[in-house]
């Protein structure tokens, strides 16, 4: 009966869903401060429901309850506790609950922390939040049940799919979601301004934190889920340019933009109405992206769903989200009134070119990704699109934009002294060149071109400091006077300066492994050795461990630099899962500073050789710490005082009142 009540929570809040997202609307229509109120009440009870349900459905996993039908076919009696726990949202059905769960949550965040919104506009973002809950509650209870019984229960369950029992299960999946579903207030906010015709800075004030704690969440599961890919499927990269991969990485491109535009609109009131398009466009690449992962279109280490009626259903949603939002957009967007003017060499300008390449950026991999899709939908024919085409034409596009970035913060508003800025950074640029040399010769020479990725990196990293250091005023006035400032500058400044200088780690990680990694595939007996990029690597053999449901041919490596000593020892095995019989592959990985050895067991041969992958990546780990700078910089920057709650604050002291007006005698 347990399971039940998490079945009968789920239509209990589908019923709530609809009265938010109907009875809110019409109050603000009528300004009916009643009606208007319900939007508050009915998404913090929308969020108790669900929560319960996605409860009820933990419950089932943890206790191995294989009577549900969805925990028979993802779990098994022997998994780890924690793969239990992670199963839950490792599946079609369980993924979704949890789309909604996150979904609920920033709605009911949005009735907690907006009380300082005007009522009307907060009643219709809860409306819109709650008409899209609605939508995937029905998609949830028609199509993709978490709660289904099977009669008589199974004794064991099927057992979850050996890739996905890993920790980066109970890590990427929610840190994606809420990334992906953040934006849906943003979405939100857009359509209630449409609707009231209410846009200016304000407006972007209350948008902008939760754009930025959207894309906080993304940058974090995205770089989870590519250090998850790099060392689980044991193929040593970090990006493969999967549809899926590219699905989440769209929103991310066109949140950075929205992020930048919103503060164009927040300091100027200008950009409006591409303010308001990039949250419409940020939120569809999100549901554009559910239903490339859930509608069975793509088959990817990343998909779940293959049922052709959920991806319908999902596409019917997507048509009626997106396509009511645009067509709304079209009907007002000639009422808004045009922002402030400003010339094109001003910070202004350079975030408009911002904008355009990310936009640019994002339709080029949107084509990519789709395309195939398309061909093969119209004429039959399977294609692929990959690597060669998105490395060609996104890289292009990134180089202008890298090379832009550290210009931004030196503009003024409205009007910019390119000048100016320029011999601001300047020692920035030489820098950047003496590091890209030294990296170019400690390296042995490279292609000539890796002279000027590098530098674009290091010039994204000393650009980031020059912008904190000509904010403080260090040099150009005594170091008394310049502390203060730097102690007083906001959070937000520092935070920016954080998620660039980020960006340029990131980069640098990507050139270096671009440029310098080295591989060799060999078989090896016990007792032989391999040189690689200056170390040893030596097979000591393998053995059989027997793990709780798996069991493992484990290969051990020793490492030593040069002619020193032995000096680290890994693990490489091939797995097998007992109740599937599916074999996985656990790579061993040896961190040195920032570089790694990254070994991969393959098969083995007949005469007791087996065969081993051996890479050298070179700063490898630069891409994602500078993926975690980022992320902290735009928490950083979250945490400023204007931002914290994400709408005005309103004074606690009264305003002084007007002095009185004295008739005249």
């Amino acid at each position: 009966m347990t399971v039940e009540l998490g079945l009968y929570a789920l239509i209990l809040a589908l019923a709530v869903s609809l009265l938010t997202a109907t009875l809110p609307l019409l109050g603000a229509r009528r300004n009916d401060l009643a009606l208007m109120g319900i939007a508050r009440s009915g998404t913090l009870a929308l969020f108790a429901l669900v929560a319960f349900a996605f409860a009820i459905l933990i419950r089932s996993y943890l206790l191995s309850d294989f009577s549900v039908r969805n925990v028979w076919e993802n779990s098994h009696s022997l998994m780890p506790l924690i793969y239990k726990f992670s199963g839950t949202w490792g599946n079609h059905e369980g993924s979704m609950l949890l789309w909604l769960l996150i979904l609920s949550f920033f709605s009911a965040l949005v009735a907690a922390f907006g009380r300082n919104l005007p009522e009307q506009l907060r009643a219709n973002v809860l409306s819109v939040q709650a008409l899209i809950a609605s939508a995937f509650l029905l998609f949830i209870l028609l199509t993709s049940n978490p709660f289904d019984r099977i009669f008589p229960a199974p004794a064991e369950g099927r057992e979850l799919n050996p890739i996905l029992q890993d920790i980066g299960l109970a890590i990427h999946p929610p840190l994606l979601y809420l990334g992906y579903v953040g934006f849906s207030v943003c979405f939100s906010f857009a359509v209630a301004a449409l609707m009231s015709g209410r846009i200016d800075s304000a407006w972007a004030l209350w948008v902008r934190p939760w754009a930025l704690l959207a894309w906080v969440f993304l940058t974090a599961g995205i770089a989870m889920g590519s250090y998850w890919a790099y060392y689980e499927l044991g193929w040593g990269g970090w990006w493969f340019w999967d549809p899926v991969e590219n699905a989440s990485f769209m929103p991310w491109l066109a949140g950075t933009a929205l992020l930048h535009s919103a503060l164009v609109m927040e300091k100027r009131e200008a950009l409006k109405i591409w303010t308001v398009l990039l949250s419409i466009l940020t939120f569809s690449l999100s549901l554009l992206g559910t239903f490339l992962v859930r509608s069975g279109v793509l088959t990817s280490v990343h998909a779940f769903a293959t049922d052709p009626t959920r991806g319908i259903f999902i596409l019917a949603i997507l048509a009626f989200f997106i396509g009511g939002a645009l067509v709304l957009f079209a009907w007002r967007v000639p009422l808004l009134k045009a922002g402030g003017l400003f010339s094109p060499i001003s910070r202004e300008g350079a975030l408009v070119f911002n904008n355009l390449i990310l936009t640019v950026a994002t339709g080029t991999v949107l084509i990519g990704t789709l395309y195939p899709l398309l061909l093969e939908t119209l004429t039959g024919e399977k294609i692929s699109v990959g690597p060669p085409f998105f490395n060609l034409t996104f890289g292009l596009l990134m180089i202008p934009l890298l090379l832009a970035v550290p210009f931004g913060p030196m503009l003024s508003w409205k009007r910019g002294d390119m000048k100016a800025a320029s011999e601001r950074l300047f020692v920035a640029a030489v820098l950047a060149l003496i590091f890209a040399a030294a990296f170019f010769y400690f390296h042995s020479g490279g292609p000539v071109l890796a002279i000027a990725g590098i530098a674009i990196a290091f010039w994204l990293i000393f650009g980031a400091i020059a912008d904190i250091w000509a904010r403080a005023g260090f040099l150009r006035m005594p170091f008394a006077r310049a502390w203060p400032r730097f102690t007083g500058l906001p959070r937000s400044a520092f935070g920016a300066a954080l998620a660039h200088l980020g960006l340029g780690v990131s980069v640098l990680g990507i050139m270096a492994v671009s440029l310098y990694e080295t591989e060799t595939v060999l078989e090896m007996s016990p007792g032989e050795t391999v040189v690689l990029s200056g170390y040893t690597v030596r097979f000591d053999g393998t053995q059989e461990v027997r793990g709780p449901n798996y069991i493992d041919d484990q290969g051990g490596f020793s490492i030593k630099r040069g002619e020193g000593d032995w000096i680290a020892q890994t693990q490489s095995a091939k797995r097998v899962y007992v109740s599937s019989n599916m074999p996985t592959t656990e790579a061993g990985i040896i961190t040195f500073g920032l570089s790694q050895l990254y070994i991969s067991l393959g098969d083995p041969r007949d005469d007791g050789s087996w065969v081993v992958r051996v890479w050298w990546k070179p700063f490898i780990l630069c891409i994602w710490l500078g993926c975690v700078s980022m992320a902290a910089g735009g928490a950083l920057s979250l945490s400023d005082r204007r931002l914290r709650v994400g709408v005005p604050t309103r004074s606690r002291r009264p305003m002084p009142s007007a002095p009185r007006v004295e008739a005249a005698e």
